[in-house]
């Protein structure tokens, strides 16, 4: 079993004056089993909460509880937690092998048979059998990366806590070890919380995922719910690569104003919107959702393209509206070349508006998980020809 509760978890470093609050009053309750990430943007407070929970730093209020055992106060020898660190944190003088069984040889009183029995099942599991025998300086990034998962492995722990894990590792290597570590999480079935500020790997890993900023929870839930309904501005903007568009401007009834386009609402978020408090919008749209204009639409503008990527499947182009930049990420067969002009729409059912002053979203996005059905044919139908 390994439910844990984060009950307004709070930390706070300095004093009076010069307090500086690096977690402010996170609660998450996470489920046995559950892969969990947080993520956000450095100095978010991610990893202090991390180590909040293995007990490498006090609490300064709130309570953690692991199946209704408090385990706040408890020494982090005691709480059945194991973490990997984001730079292996291995003994240079050890080999793997005794690096994996370090921790269970001070922390437990298996037998030696005991240790070796769950040593050599957890090398085979990793594939590192024939690397028992190295020291980490005989190692690449990435078989030490097996080596420190293999040491958490061998604790049964009933949370592992990750942080940062796979941030040393060459681009390549990081795919593949994300895939691993899913497989393995897979396997053992023991509720992980994985700590990156990359949201890709938030995205493609977590059951769920947090997003923190400035030591507050922003919002938590599913990757796709925190891509296509975000709670505000700022999980808009830090969730999906490139990141969302946004045009702040005023509402006017039923029209949208920006200084380079005006938007025409439909009656129905028109009166949406009347129920709000502010005429104060911005407008986000993220750039797979912006398509080329047809014969049949009203243009939201007409831009001058930049600079064009092609990325193979896709093909990113980059434009100024209003004087800012944008990003737009079309069909790869879609083509373009810098100066030319082209009509942009802006989908309706596509869009996001976030309360300007408060950063609140006021409309999502339309998404139901109906759309993340594997082999609907709605999946993946904005491209463009």
């Amino acid at each position: 079993m390994g439910q844990l509760e984060i009950n307004n978890l709070t930390k706070v470093f300095g004093e009076r004056d010069e307090e500086v609050v690096a977690v402010n009053e996170i609660g998450i309750d996470i489920e046995d089993g559950e892969f969990l990430v947080l993520v956000g943007p450095s100095g978010c407070g991610k990893s202090t909460t991390l180590r909040c929970i293995a007990g490498l730093e006090t609490v300064t209020a709130g309570e953690l509880v692991i199946d209704g055992q408090k385990i706040t106060d408890q020494r982090p020898t005691d709480r059945d937690i194991a973490m990997v660190f984001q730079n292996y944190a291995l003994y240079p003088h050890m080999t793997a092998y005794e690096n994996m069984a370090f921790g269970l040889q001070m922390a437990t009183d298996l037998s030696d048979d005991e240790i070796e029995r769950r040593v050599n099942e957890t090398a085979a599991m990793m594939g590192i059998e024939a690397l028992l025998d190295k020291r980490p300086g005989e190692l690449s990034g990435g078989q030490q990366q097996r080596v420190a998962l293999g040491r958490a492995i061998v604790r049964e722990p009933s949370v592992f806590l990750m942080d940062e894990p796979l941030s040393n590792l060459d681009a390549k290597l990081r795919t593949t070890m994300r895939t691993e570590l899913q497989e393995l999480q897979q396997r053992l079935d023991t509720t992980t919380i994985y700590v990156t500020h990359d949201q890709t790997e938030a995205m493609t890993m977590g059951d769920r995922i947090a997003v923190l900023n400035e030591g507050k929870l922003q919002q938590i839930g599913t990757p796709l719910e925190c891509y296509h309904e975000p709670s505000n501005q700022f999980v808009a903007s830090f969730i999906g690569s490139p990141s969302m568009n946004f045009f702040e401007g005023k509402r006017q009834g039923s029209t949208f104003e920006h200084a380079a386009f005006e938007y025409q609402f439909s009656t129905g978020t028109a009166a949406r919107l009347d129920e709000t408090d502010t005429d104060q919008l911005t407008l986000g749209i993220r750039p797979e959702d912006i398509r080329p204009a047809t014969e049949d639409d009203t243009a939201t503008a007409i831009v001058t393209v930049n600079v064009v990527e092609p990325l193979g499947e896709s093909t990113l182009i980059y434009f100024d509206l209003g004087g800012q930049e944008c990003t737009a990420s079309v069909s790869g067969n879609l083509s373009t070349r810098p100066g030319e002009q082209i009509s942009i729409v802006f989908p309706e059912d596509r869009i996001h508006l976030f309360d300007s002053v408060t950063g609140s979203a006021v409309k999502n996005q339309q998404y139901s998980a109906r759309e993340a059905t594997w082999g609907n044919e709605s999946v993946g139908d904005r491209g463009y020809s």
